[in-house]
């Protein structure tokens, strides 16, 4: 059995927010009597909240951990038909089910994160023979802790300090860590521990993802004529407008300027198509104040095989030119303009 120590070590030795719920998952079934852990987040989709069991395991062996861009939403259970972990999320409270008597086997529940974070909501479930006596909770609430410091710590690193999204720099491991899967034996680099190369990174079998581009039509006008006080306003308005239209696990981007980007999982063309329409006429339809009437130009691609993250990108970006050239306003598939013919077999063939 390893140490606290060392569970604390691999806590604070990730690079890897995606990583943190396996590993507090692995150090509280290592270290404390315990028959099962599940770490369940909330998510969001169109208005509706769903649990996703975003880790699981069993101290026997087994379990699961979820890639919360590949799951199917609508399989979730929803928020409201799991009473006991709404009642840990509202009241910030330990709470513990006893099923089979005050000495027996029981469920603990601890909300996975504090009240300085709204936008995040999960919960700690923890499945014991016994009631879990004060030392065993003294030390899952310093792994809570731990926890909460470097998740908040590598969001802040990896996030847009004037708008809150992710930023450029972060999209690259996103990429490569949650679009492609390893085939020939290769390993993931996280698990590696190395870097690899492109050439490596290509002999990878995408699983319906695409990447989208945003930009606000005539940002620098907006810009020239009210003010960089304005401009920054409207910047911070579209990042609101697109974490409120894209679903919660959808990764969203401020790539520069007025650039906004989106890394997401689904298996039609047509939906992505539907979703950034709808982020393009919501921003349409909001009132921006002194700046007045704000759209945006959209474009995406499906991510290839050979692709990396600036050649998907730039394929994403032709989208967006070309809704621009058309009069703006306008969301675009790439791979669609291919098919009809409008960048030619040039631009084809570097996709």
């Amino acid at each position: 059995m390893s140490t606290f120590i060392e569970h604390v070590v691999k806590l604070t030795d990730h690079r890897d927010r995606d990583l943190l719920e396996l590993t507090l998952a692995k150090a509280l079934i290592d270290l404390l009597p315990l028959e099962r852990i599940v770490i369940a987040r909330v998510m969001r989709e169109e208005g509706v909240s769903r649990w996703l069991e975003i880790a699981r395991l069993d101290v026997k062996g087994g379990g699961r951990v979820i890639d919360p861009q590949r799951v199917d939403f609508q399989s979730l259970v929803k928020l409201e038909d799991n009473a006991d972990r709404i009642k840990c999320l509202q009241s910030r409270e330990r709470v513990e089910i006893a099923w089979a008597g005050p000495d027996g086997p029981r469920i603990t529940m601890l909300p996975l994160f504090s009240d300085s974070r709204p936008e995040d909501a999960g919960v700690l479930e923890l499945h014991s023979g016994a009631l879990l006596g004060e030392d065993s909770m003294t030390l899952i609430d310093a792994l809570r802790q731990i926890y909460r410091n470097m998740y908040t710590l590598l969001e802040f690193s990896d996030r847009d300090a004037l708008t809150g999204l992710l930023s450029r720099k972060s999209l690259d491991d996103a990429f490569y860590s949650a679009v492609l899967e390893d085939l020939d034996g290769l390993s993931s680099p996280k698990s590696r521990g190395v870097a690899q190369t492109d050439s490596e990174r290509r002999h990878r079998v995408p699983a319906n993802y695409w990447l989208g581009s945003a930009a606000i039509d005539n940002y620098p006008l907006i810009s020239q004529q009210h003010g960089a006080a304005v401009a920054e306003e409207v910047l911070q308005r579209v990042a609101r407008i697109m974490s409120s239209t894209f679903r919660t696990y959808d990764l969203l981007y401020r790539f520069n300027g007025e650039h906004f980007g989106v890394l997401m999982h689904c298996p039609d063309e047509a939906l992505v198509l539907s979703a950034f329409d709808r982020f393009r006429a919501n921003v349409e339809n909001y009132r921006f104040g002194a700046a007045g009437r704000v759209t945006v130009s959209c474009g995406f691609t499906g991510v290839g095989t050979d692709d990396s993250p600036a050649s998907a990108l730039a394929n994403s970006d032709l989208a967006v030119d070309f809704a621009r050239r058309c009069g703006g306003n306008k969301a675009c598939s790439h791979l669609g303009l291919v098919r009809r013919g409008f960048f030619g077999a040039a631009a084809a063939a570097s996709a």
